[in-house]
């Protein structure tokens, strides 16, 4: 068996990880695509090095670019991969463009689809991950959600549930593999912290970055929260911010950084006393980590942290946001952690795809 996995932003690259070794034990007969979506070589090097993956077999290049255009780019290119590679099986994680594309090139050319992450709704069709999700999930033959919620969103689309398999959250297992080594990690002593003593933010959706009055808005509320505020700064908000020029403006407390490797950022949010974020992979991985989350979006496809304590939402309303703040003393530090969050999801995974050949026929 042969399975082309595919990748383009850092989130895809946790989530491909543990699958990647379990393919490797078994002897499967892998190659790994980067489509070059988000793509820093530096901060590349520096995700694969931390999470000791292998230098992608193909790298596609592609880029930055309007949905359509990159898209339309990625899946002229992953054609060409297939017709050379011939696998058995496509696998795609999440839902970024790189997924989609993945997608819909392998179906067209009647190669079957591994969805990972399958079943996840926002229920919001303004973003541009929910029209991916549904998608993917529309046309994969394997649809492996990482929620009981997920299923039952599968469910009720009409997916066929011979197709669905609960298997829990890779990115979860990538957290659970990584977390004692990031121990090592020397982030806060580089950045003079103590543990529990600051705020960790991240923001870099388009929704939030795309109306600078909002923007600086949101920035400008962070001077009045009396903790330390330190932000790794995507490059999208940090040229909104430049060309405003906002960077110079910001408050004492809000401290501007670099964007960090995954351990190191896995280290700084697990001492952090709260986060704030519009990502949805760092909701669930403050969840596992006992760190209250706090999102800037008006809804969340990871609705298991809301039910579970552990997320509030607060879109860019800063009255929001001053209340959430409030109300993280009095709220519970441990989470219950949903079923199969554990480190054993990539074998599940890997079980339901060599003991289901059924599932290949289209």
């Amino acid at each position: 068996m042969k399975i082309l996995s595919i990748v383009g932003a850092r989130p895809n690259f946790m989530k491909i990880k543990p699958i990647y070794e379990e393919f490797k034990k078994r002897k499967i007969d892998q190659v790994l695509v980067h489509t070059g979506q988000h793509y820093d070589e530096n901060m590349n090097r520096v995700f694969f090095e931390d999470l000791e993956l292998p230098k992608p077999d193909v790298f596609l290049g592609i880029g930055s670019g309007t949905h359509g255009v990159q898209t339309g780019a990625m899946m002229s290119r992953i054609e060409e991969v297939l017709s050379l590679e011939k696998p058995d099986l496509t696998v795609v994680v999440g839902d970024v463009n790189s997924t989609l594309a993945g997608a819909i090139s392998s179906i067209k050319m009647q190669i079957p689809v591994a969805h990972v992450e399958s079943g996840y709704r926002s229920f919001d069709m303004r973003m541009p991950e929910e029209i991916n999700r549904i998608l993917v999930d529309r046309i994969s033959q394997f649809l492996f959600a990482p929620t009981e919620d997920a299923v039952n969103n599968l469910i009720s689309e009409g997916a066929d549930k011979k197709r669905i398999f609960f298997v829990g959250n890779v990115m979860v297992e990538t957290l659970l593999s990584h977390l004692q080594k990031s121990k090592k990690s020397k982030i806060l002593k580089n950045l003079s912290l103590e543990p529990d003593n600051y705020g960790l933010m991240t923001i870099h959706r388009a929704e939030n970055t795309a109306d600078p009055e909002k923007l600086i808005e949101l920035f400008t509320s962070l001077a009045k929260i009396d903790h330390k505020i330190i932000v790794p700064l995507h490059p999208r908000t940090k040229k909104v911010l430049e060309e405003l020029g906002y960077l110079k403006k910001l408050g004492a407390n809000v401290e501007i950084i670099e964007p960090l490797g995954y351990l190191d950022f896995l280290w700084l949010m697990s001492n952090s006393k709260f986060v704030m974020t519009d990502s949805g992979g760092i909701q669930e991985e403050a969840l596992m980590l006992d760190i209250p989350c706090i999102t800037l979006r008006e809804n969340t496809e990871r609705i298991v942290t809301l039910k579970n304590g552990a997320n509030i939402l607060v879109g860019t309303d800063t009255l929001k946001l001053s209340s959430a703040l409030q109300e993280i003393p009095k709220r519970k530090r441990i989470y219950p952690k949903p079923p199969l969050w554990d480190d054993k999801v990539s074998k599940r995974i890997a079980d339901s795809i060599i003991r289901h050949p059924d599932l290949f026929a289209l």
